[in-house]
């Protein structure tokens, strides 16, 4: 890793396209919880084709089949940034499988509205 790479995690929560939180898309929750944490961004991606536990296929190739895909929700951050999230979806009582990872990121040719601390050029 550059030494002017920041350290942190990739973090992937999945989630079932319909699934709701307090009236709310899971997805679109844990996106605006992430924001009002502090996070400096997040995306989520609605997957083709997917199957969980149960082993049952579930493709986003047929109208009747729409809103039945798994959703992946994916932040980049620093370690603390990932746990206080996580902290708020285990005190939620939200049900998730997620996956983390180490990450290395930055900034390439960063501008004044970056943030501190994530520019990969010095």
């Amino acid at each position: 890793m550059p030494k002017s790479d920041r350290a942190g995690e990739l973090l992937r929560i999945y989630v079932a396209e319909e699934q709701t939180h307090r009236g709310v898309l899971l997805w679109e929750w844990l996106l605006q919880q992430a924001s009002a944490l502090g996070m400096q961004g997040g995306s989520a991606f609605r997957a083709i084709g997917s199957f969980g536990r149960h082993h049952f296929l579930q493709e986003a190739r047929f109208f009747e089949l729409a809103g039945s895909t798994g959703i992946e929700v994916e932040f980049i951050a620093g370690d603390e940034e990932i746990e206080r999230l996580l902290a708020l979806v285990r005190t939620e009582g939200i049900r998730v499988f997620y996956a983390r990872m180490p990450a290395a990121f930055g900034i390439i040719n960063p501008d004044s509205d970056d943030p501190l601390g994530v520019s990969a050029d010095k």
